[in-house]
């Protein structure tokens, strides 16, 4: 394996693509290359290969075990990437149930992360980003139930670092100053 493998995250509605996508123009510019692989893409078209879906609506039909497997190869995949690589995903997933691990014990020893990073801002700011979505259908929530989200994330993100020895930063993408955060993420990339 040759290159930095860098897992960001964060909350629906934190701007995580775009301070990726900008963070990406820019390193390019720079000479520092780096491909975004969305790990539920990747774990769809896992599933959709090994004959287990044909739609993505699908996924969540699929036995536990089924689940954990694909997670597991699509975690193998990616870490058997070559150069940069930002593996986009979700430190926890919020259900019914509970918080589930974004990055359970099995992907964290595919990918061999470098470094996690949390993209972040007041959770009041992104209930207003929500607010503003057309474009997606969430379940409601309040900004308390964010501010939570966003703590079981940095948890989350610890256990993982204990797991693989890797670091964790916290990258601020707050209203209107999209270029700070741009300019924290490159230099955490570079």
């Amino acid at each position: 394996m040759t290159g930095k493998r860098v897992v960001i995250t964060g909350v629906p509605g934190v701007g995580k693509t775009t301070v990726i996508e900008e963070s990406m123009k820019r390193l390019a510019e720079e000479g520092t290359p780096y491909k975004a692989v969305n790990f539920g893409t990747c774990m769809f078209e896992t599933a959709k290969a090994e004959g287990h879906v044909e739609d993505r609506d699908q996924m969540r039909t699929l036995d536990k075990d089924v689940q954990k497997e694909l997670q597991r190869l699509a975690g193998k995949r990616i870490g058997e990437m070559e150069g940069n690589i930002i593996i986009d995903t979700h430190a926890s997933v919020k259900t019914p149930g509970g918080y589930l691990p974004g990055l359970p014990e099995w992907v964290l020893a595919e990918l061999h992360p470098d470094i996690v990073v949390l993209v972040e801002t007041d959770d009041d700011q992104i209930l207003m980003r929500r607010m503003g979505d057309e474009s997606r259908r969430r379940d409601p929530e309040g900004s308390r139930s964010i501010a939570e989200h966003q703590g079981i994330n940095r948890a989350f993100a610890a256990a993982y670092a204990m797991m693989t020895g890797c670091t964790v930063q916290i990258v601020r993408n707050d209203n209107y100053l999209l270029d700070r955060a741009v300019e924290a993420m490159t230099q955490v990339l570079r």
